[in-house]
């Protein structure tokens, strides 16, 4: 790399220690950050309007010359007003600016300035308030806008990026083979890099942007490539073919043909050199507990142990009951291991498990305690992915001899993600729920009708059902105005309309004892009503719960609300899902139109992308610096081609060409964490 790309940010002229501190929160630290630290937007000064026929409401250029300034009005402590009159040469107007002195004594009247803002008033007197002034340049058509920090603004880094440039574009070394360049017509690094921060045209900027997105879709592709090619090496828990006849006819319902496809992709990965490591994407509801359990039987007539991982104390439970109904009477031997057992029973489990006489056994992150072993681990399931990364993953298979894994979870990927998202593993989806089940009633309200909608749900709990309240925040006062914290929300329905039931409340700041504690009596029909954050979403099957109602619906995402409405609808009565909000009311109708996850997570993805799909990098994705995996669809399916060219030529990029290549993908792996 060049040397120079090394300099550490502070060392640009007009940064120094106090800014350099500034740019580390934005994870900027070198001359190299910092030339990849792309604009979030940009500002179209390509077509300024003239003043007359500026739109209204609606930001816009201006280019004028300076007319008059009347001096400093003090409106009271702390606020300025100044007043500027300009001109295009046919048309006055007034622009008003609020404590900037410094900048209203800088302006020239014999220089032509940029005018960026809203313009309003009268058609006879054209207004503009507080806008971004610049001198004007004829050649910059665009200004680019940054994510910021406190203390920088886009002007300085647009700045510190054009002197970095300027140090390093005779020396940048493109990390792109030049037949790679060639083949999918893509320019320079040093072009690239010089238009994402000064665009010269609405042409070089998509030049730009076309290269620099599929140089991240490549190196991502390479990244999560690799991982797979991590999961080649032999199983110690080899299998053969053997039939699931006496699985199949222990089940008091038929499979659907979903489940038997999946259940048959999973064996046939059982049966590989290879271990298995396959993702099981299936509905809220769809069925995934029974390929879990049929892959569990097969790896126990082939003479092996399993293990299941769930995320929580409850959950763990209810998966070693519904395994035991469907396990037990085919001869499996299952055992529950949790962190709640008394330290007498942990052992018991601990001493069967390692003599052999569980065959599989369920459990939470008490699982990965240094003293849990197994007499032959041949295959590790885990439950709801985005609760287990890689390591921990990693952590129950070293347990074993290189096992098999099977990943279930029940947050509906588009496969075109799915397949970067879980590089490291094999997709099945599970695309058919199992018969009988009673579709749930989606309302939309606004919130003035709130009060008839507590009606419809004390009708419900009249009768013995019970019912949930999500609330989008936690803590009081934690965002915006006029939005009640759970535990507020709670207190309210006590003391007013539901003084007569027995409400709960459930956040995720609880301490998990106390949460399963909450949990387990509404489970027990103990608690009639509960009010809850979103810490419900992977939960428990209960029943008897029938009813729903989301507050502020327009907080989360269609996937999210998806997920949350799944916890009702388990059982035979009808249940009904009551979204509550007074906006986003055409976005929250894709809800109500289908039950569909997949249909519903390919929305989600079209109108809020990736980032906020997907939220808090659950997934373990590489955040990406300028690429969003929706939008630019057809560059990441270019960039898989181009991957497998590249793989299929030089596996390992060894080559010295690929040399460039291979330290961007080791990088992206490294700050990833994957």
């Amino acid at each position: 790399m060049n040397a120079k790309l090394d300099t550490p940010i502070r060392f640009l002229k007009g940064v120094g220690e106090k800014r350099g501190v500034l740019y580390g929160r934005l994870g900027i630290s070198t001359i190299n950050d910092l030339v990849h630290y792309y604009p979030r937007a940009y500002i179209d000064f390509s077509q300024p309007q003239a003043i007359a026929s500026a739109p209204y409401d609606k930001p816009c250029a201006i280019v004028a010359t300076v007319v008059a300034k009347t001096g400093e009005q003090r409106i009271r402590k702390g606020l300025s007003l100044f007043k500027v009159t300009v001109t295009d040469g046919v048309t006055d107007m007034i622009v008003t600016f609020f404590n900037a002195k410094y900048t209203v004594d800088a302006l020239k009247s014999d220089t032509e300035y940029l005018f960026y803002g809203k313009v309003g008033g009268r058609l006879t007197r054209r207004e503009m308030t507080a806008p971004m002034v610049l001198l004007y340049d004829a050649s910059q058509s665009f200004l680019p806008v940054y994510p910021l920090t406190a203390g920088l603004s886009s002007k300085m880094i647009g700045a510190n990026a054009a002197q970095a440039l300027e140090l390093i574009q005779d020396s940048i070394e493109d990390p792109l083979p030049d037949d790679i360049r060639r083949r999918y017509e893509l320019c320079h690094s040093t072009f690239a890099l010089c238009n994402i921060h000064q665009p010269s045209s609405e042409n070089a900027l998509e030049t730009a942007r076309k290269r620099l997105i599929f140089e991240e879709l490549l190196i991502l592709n390479f990244s999560m490539s690799s991982l797979r090619t991590g999961n080649k090496a032999e199983t110690g828990a080899k299998m053969h073919d053997v039939p699931l006849n006496a699985f199949y006819a222990a089940l008091p319902f038929s499979p659907t043909g979903a489940q038997a496809r999946v259940i048959a992709e999973c064996t046939a990965d059982l049966c590989g050199k290879a271990p298995m490591n396959r993702l099981i994407q299936g509905d809220v509801g769809s069925g995934k507990t029974l390929v879990g359990a049929a892959c569990a039987y097969f790896t126990l007539r082939n003479g092996c142990q399993s293990a299941m991982m769930a995320p929580t104390e409850i959950l763990a439970e209810q998966h070693y009951r519904t395994l035991t109904a469907l396990l037990s009477p085919v001869g499996v031997r299952i055992g529950l291991l949790t962190g709640s057992l008394t330290a007498a029973q942990k052992r018991a489990v601990k001493a069967e498990l390692a003599a052999g006489e569980i065959d599989f056994i369920v459990g939470t992150h008490a699982l990965l305690q240094d003293n849990v072993s197994f007499q032959r681990l041949g295959l590790v399931i885990t439950d709801e992915q985005h609760r287990f990364g890689v390591a921990q993953r990693l952590t129950l298979s070293q347990k074993g001899s290189n096992p098999h894994v099977l990943v279930m979870s029940a947050t509906p990927i588009p496969r075109t993600l799915a397949l970067i998202i879980y590089g490291d593993l094999d997709v099945s989806v599970i695309d058919e729920l199992p018969k009988g089940r009673q579709p749930i009633k989606t309302y939309i309200i606004d919130s003035a009708k709130r009060h008839r909608a507590y009606g419809f749900i004390k009708r419900h709990l009249d009768t013995g059902q019970q019912g949930y309240i999500v609330c989008p925040l936690v803590e009081q006062g934690e965002a915006d105005l006029g939005l009640e914290s759970a535990t507020e929300y709670a207190q309210k329905l006590t003391e007013q309309d539901f003084r007569s039931y027995c409400v709960g409340v459930l956040h995720g700041k609880m301490k998990p004892a106390d949460k399963d504690k909450v949990m387990r009596a509404f489970a027990a029909g103990e608690i009639q009503l509960l009010v809850s954050t979103t810490v419900i979403e992977v939960g428990v099957d209960v029943p008897n719960a029938t009813v729903m109602l989301i507050e502020n619906a327009e907080r989360f995402g269609l996937s999210q609300l998806h997920q949350l409405r799944g916890r009702i609808g388990r059982g035979s009565n009808e249940s009904s899902c009551i979204l509550v909000s007074d906006r986003d009311i055409e976005r929250l109708a894709v809800i109500k139109g289908t039950s569909d996850g997949f249909k519903i997570s390919e929305e989600d993805l079209k109108l809020r992308g990736p980032g906020d799909f997907f939220g808090s990098r659950q997934h373990g994705l590489p955040q990406l610096k300028i690429a969003d995996m929706l939008t630019d669809i057809k560059l990441l399916r270019l960039a898989q081609n181009a991957c497998a060219e590249l793989l299929s030529a030089d596996p390992t990029l060894s080559q010295p060409a690929h040399a460039l290549l291979r330290e961007q993908v080791q990088k992206m792996i490294a700050n990833a964490n994957i």
